[in-house]
């Protein structure tokens, strides 16, 4: 009886071990909030066409577990996205809404709104794909505005 016991208990610690360790591969609020305020230091210290760069590299400093950070402009337009670059060749994206069949929303017109406003930053929920999936995911993005620019950074976290 007692080995039947401890066979279990063993196997439970492993399966709470494994958890812990999936759980691990997702990026957190508080690295949202630090990875996107190290990028805005970046962009007033080295430039804006080096972190367009470096922002916008798929295996880049911006890219870590399971998100990254992206850069737009007040006007809508994607700067840099490392995961979708595609974003960047449209002039601006404020009219795209998420999937969310209840409530769709207009995703970049709230970044932008939430980097306009008075504390420059605030997290915005809506409907987005992982990266490598299709398929839309709930999402909270951190919205940074770079201080004394038009320009914001965004990093999230999915649900």
């Amino acid at each position: 009886m007692k080995k039947i016991m401890i066979v279990t208990l063993v196997a439970l610690f492993g399966i709470c071990m494994a958890g812990n360790a999936v759980a691990s591969d997702a990026a957190t609020k508080d690295e949202c909030i630090a990875k996107c305020k190290e990028a805005a230091e970046m962009i007033n210290k080295g430039g804006l066409d080096a972190a367009v760069a470096e922002i916008g590299k798929k295996d880049g400093k911006f890219v870590w577990k399971d998100t990254y950070v992206f850069l737009m402009d007040m006007n809508g337009k994607m700067l840099a996205h490392p995961v979708k670059p595609a974003l960047t060749e449209k002039e601006s994206l404020l009219d795209i809404t998420d999937k969310n069949a209840k409530s769709p929303k207009k995703i970049f017109v709230e970044f932008v709104n939430a980097a306009k406003s008075e504390k420059g930053e605030g997290w915005v929920d809506y409907m987005w794909p992982k990266p490598g999936e299709e398929k839309p995911a709930s999402k909270d993005t951190f919205i940074y505005r770079v201080p004394g620019k038009d320009l914001f950074v965004g990093a999230g976290i999915y649900k």
